[in-house]
């Protein structure tokens, strides 16, 4: 998710569930990123800190989103030098601005064009596994004409986003599409793994719609904003107010280190956490609207200690909303 799941955001996915990642097969993946900006020297110069990542990250995979395949070649064969676990090709995303390129959720609509790019990525990519997240169809759904048209590539994995490109996240996923997809896929007798995607809420969740509808795994979206416990097992219900406003002064911290201080992202970005973070208890919402009048993480870490101090350091009887 663009501006969401960053290099710092991975990192605190990466802690808080270290104990289970590897029992669960957890992989990462980076934001998108466009494979004609990476072929543009100054587009390439903006663009490198998506590609960034920590061992404590890994298995990662980078993805790219773009409808040139020359394009596509040179950016997967600089992503392949990284150091990368696999390579993603973006063919869901709805945004205006990707499918105006031809890109995106467009290439539905395209599918001959969408073979060239995976192609493409193959050759670039130097033996690296390529794969393609997708939707089930643009306007309506059309599996049964789009998915085969993917499978007659060599592509490792296929994520089904299921809903269409028209239903954005507007109405619930229909996961007997993701069904729908690995009966194709046996069908086809390729050995493409099949992940589901849409509306997951938690590791139990997803491990119950992997059974449900016997795909290989399970891609959790929005389902990890504000939740960088949720690969550790817990549920979000029991992590504590407390819990909830050291871990996001940590997320500052880290964010201001990794991507603030560097000049590759401004603070704003931050700000989409705050939300997220900070909800479900008496004093969020007056402690939201502080926050998004801070204009640095300093700013916004004196904020969160503030409250700190005034809510957990002095007597319950003494407490009350210092905003």
């Amino acid at each position: 998710m663009a501006d969401v799941t960053d290099i710092a955001f991975r990192k605190m996915l990466a802690k808080y569930g270290k104990n289970n990642l590897n029992k669960n097969q957890v992989v990462f993946w980076t934001e998108f990123v466009s494979a004609d900006g990476l072929c543009n020297k100054e587009g390439k110069k903006n663009l490198m800190h998506v590609l960034k990542f920590s061992k404590v990250e890994k298995p990662i995979v980078a993805q790219v989103f773009g409808s040139n395949p020359v394009n596509m070649e040179k950016a997967c064969r600089l992503i392949s030098k990284l150091g990368f676990d696999g390579i993603d090709i973006n063919m869901g995303c709805p945004d205006k601005s990707v499918v105006k390129q031809g890109a995106g959720s467009a290439m539905i609509k395209t599918p001959k064009i969408a073979r060239e790019i995976i192609c493409a990525a193959i050759v670039g990519a130097n033996g690296l596994p390529v794969s393609v997240k997708t939707r089930v169809g643009f306007n309506k759904e059309e599996i049964d004409t789009w998915i085969p048209e993917l499978l007659k590539e060599d592509i490792k994995a296929l994520t089904i986003h299921a809903r269409t490109k028209k239903e954005m996240s507007l109405v619930p996923a229909n996961w007997d599409y993701v069904k729908r997809a690995v009966d194709m896929v046996k069908k086809s007798g390729k050995d493409i793994l099949v992940i589901g995607n849409g509306d997951i809420k938690d590791l139990d969740d997803a491990k119950e719609k992997i059974k449900k509808y016997h795909c290989d795994g399970a891609m959790i979206g929005r389902g990890v904003f504000g939740n960088p416990w949720i690969f550790s097992g817990r549920k979000i219900e029991s992590v504590s107010i407390k819990e909830k406003i050291k871990t996001l002064k940590e997320h500052v911290k880290i964010f201001d280190k990794e991507l603030l201080r560097k000049g590759d992202k401004n603070f704003a970005v931050m700000k989409k956490h705050f939300k997220a973070y900070i909800n479900g208890f008496e004093g969020a919402k007056d402690l939201r609207i502080k926050l998004m009048e801070t204009n640095n993480s300093r700013e916004a870490i004196k904020v969160l200690t503030i409250f700190e101090k005034h809510q957990f350091l002095k007597p319950k009887s003494e407490q009350d909303n210092l905003y």
